[in-house]
């Protein structure tokens, strides 16, 4: 652009001498006469071609010119193509950035996923195992399920009276639930169980019901029952004014005296909780004695 500006100022100051040259030559030529005249026409003749040149110049510069807009024009053109290709690297380096992440995370998953495998592999080869284990299984929990159940008879034959038809019911039902397909054996085995935990809590617990009692003379009467675990078992009129005791010795029921009646009847309260737990006093079917 300086060199432009002062290739302008050339040429301008080539055209101010050009024009007081000819004026000098119009000068001399009314002065000086033919030699003069023609010195001055060469002088003037150099001054024209000088023009005529700085006229050429001037073509040449605007030619400079449009080469100077055109090379702007290409350098703008190009920094925006550098610019695009800039932006797209940053954008292609971020999107690798974020692809190489992803890459990481993914191998860990797979790590995860190998070890879930190892170990699923690991607990089916014990499941196989337990299975092929189940046949034989199977073939020992069923007689002793039975045995179970005969345990059962056993003891409540062998117990107190304690709800005797009740117990006597619930070892029915599992004898017929032996016989039925549709039950599990490991549905079988879980009722099993629980009739035992119940012939448990009859040992341990104090309790009350009401049920027929068959008297040593034969008579069969309406009573309150409570019973003590498996220690003691009496039973009291439902109007309240005669008490019983179960013997063990004799396999039947004794009547008691008066003097056991306060500590039945608080044994009574208590279980019904219509008193507060405390000390009570208890015939024991060893100590009882006939009237």
């Amino acid at each position: 652009m300086i060199l432009i500006f002062i290739y302008d100022a050339a040429v301008c100051f080539l055209n101010f001498i050009s024009m007081i040259l000819i004026a000098i030559f119009y000068f001399y030529e009314s002065s000086e006469g033919i030699i003069c005249k023609m010195k001055l026409r060469k002088t003037s003749l150099a001054v024209i071609m000088g023009f005529f040149a700085a006229g050429a110049n001037a073509d040449s510069l605007e030619s400079a010119r449009s080469i100077e807009r055109n090379i702007n024009v290409s350098s703008a053109q190009s920094q925006k193509k550098i610019d695009k290709s800039a932006e797209a690297t940053l954008s292609m380096a971020a999107e690798i950035e974020q692809l190489q992440e992803e890459v990481k995370n993914l191998t860990v998953y797979r790590d995860h996923l190998a070890r879930l495998v190892v170990s699923q592999e690991a607990e089916a080869d014990s499941l196989n195992v337990q299975i092929r284990g189940i046949g034989e299984t199977r073939q020992g929990i069923v007689p002793l399920m039975y045995k179970m159940i005969d345990g059962l008879k056993v003891l409540v034959a062998e117990d107190k009276p304690v709800r005797r038809e009740h117990r006597l019911a619930r070892i029915a039902k599992l004898d017929a639930m032996m016989g039925q397909a549709d039950v599990s054996d490991a549905e079988k085995y879980r009722r099993i169980l629980e009739a035992y935990q119940i012939e448990v809590d009859y040992g341990t617990k104090l309790g009350i019901y009401q049920g027929r009692i068959e008297l040593m003379d034969l008579d069969s009467i309406e009573a309150d029952l409570l019973y003590l675990g498996r220690i003691s078992l009496v039973a009291r009129s439902l109007d309240g004014k005669r008490y019983w005791a179960w013997n063990d010795k004799v396999s039947g029921w004794q009547a008691l005296d008066s003097q056991f009646a306060k500590g039945i009847d608080q044994a009574f309260a208590i279980a019904s909780k219509q008193a507060a737990p405390g000390l009570i006093s208890l015939p024991v079917s060893v100590n009882v004695e006939s009237k």
